[in-house]
C-alpha cells in the first residue's frame, strides 16, 4: 500500500502543480475522480485481467468511456499513465491530489466514526472543536458504528484519535492480562 502511495506521489504533485498554474483545481478533481472510478470498476478489472487486451485496446476503451467527460489535459495525463503502466495508481493519485488541494485551501477532510448519530448541535460543536484543534476548516464525514459502544474515532490523514469505549475496553483488557 505505501509503495503505491510512493509511486503515485510524483504524479499527484505534478498534476496539482499544473492545476494551480491553470487555476483548474476543481476541474482536475473532477477528472481524477471520474478516471479513478472508471479504472476501479469491476468491468474494467475484467478487461485488465484479460491477456488478449493490450495497452492500445485498454487505452481506446478508456478513452471511449471518458469521451466528453475529461478535458484535453486529462486525456494527456491518461495517455501518460497508460504509457508508463500506471493506471492502477489513479485512485492513489486522486486521493493525494485531494489532500494537496485541501492543504492548499486550508481545510481538512475528517472521518468521524461514532457509536450514535450526532444531533445537528453536537455535529456543529464537534466540528468547531476539531477546527480549533487542527487549526483548519473541517469537512466532516460522519458514520455510525454501534460496535464502538460509545465515544468517537477521528481520522484526519494519517492522524487517528480513538476515543471510543471499545478501544478503552481493549486497552483495559491488555493491561489486566
Amino acid at each position: 500500500m505505501s509503495e503505491l502511495a510512493t509511486l503515485a506521489r510524483p504524479y499527484a504533485s505534478a498534476v496539482f502543480k499544473r492545476a494551480k498554474e491553470t487555476d483548474a483545481t476543481a476541474k482536475w478533481s473532477e477528472n481524477l475522480a471520474f478516471l479513478s472510478t472508471v479504472v476501479a470498476s469491476k468491468e474494467m478489472a475484467a478487461v485488465f485481467g484479460n491477456p488478449k487486451a493490450g495497452k492500445g485496446k485498454i487505452g481506446d476503451l478508456i478513452f471511449d468511456i471518458c469521451a466528453g467527460r475529461i478535458d484535453e489535459e486529462g486525456g494527456n495525463f491518461l495517455k501518460l499513465l497508460l504509457q508508463n503502466n500506471r493506471l492502477g495508481l489513479l485512485s492513489d493519485i486522486a486521493k493525494q491530489f485531494e489532500e494537496l488541494k485541501a492543504e492548499d485551501e486550508g481545510y481538512a477532510d475528517v472521518e468521524v466514526v461514532t457509536a450514535y448519530a450526532f444531533t445537528k448541535e453536537a455535529h456543529n460543536k464537534f466540528a468547531a472543536a476539531l477546527a480549533t484543534k487542527f487549526d483548519k476548516k473541517i469537512h466532516m464525514k460522519v458514520t455510525v458504528d454501534k460496535s464502538l459502544i460509545g465515544g468517537v474515532l477521528v481520522r484526519m490523514g494519517d492522524q487517528v484519535i480513538d476515543g471510543s469505549v471499545k478501544s478503552q475496553l481493549q486497552q483495559l483488557q491488555k493491561a489486566l492480562q
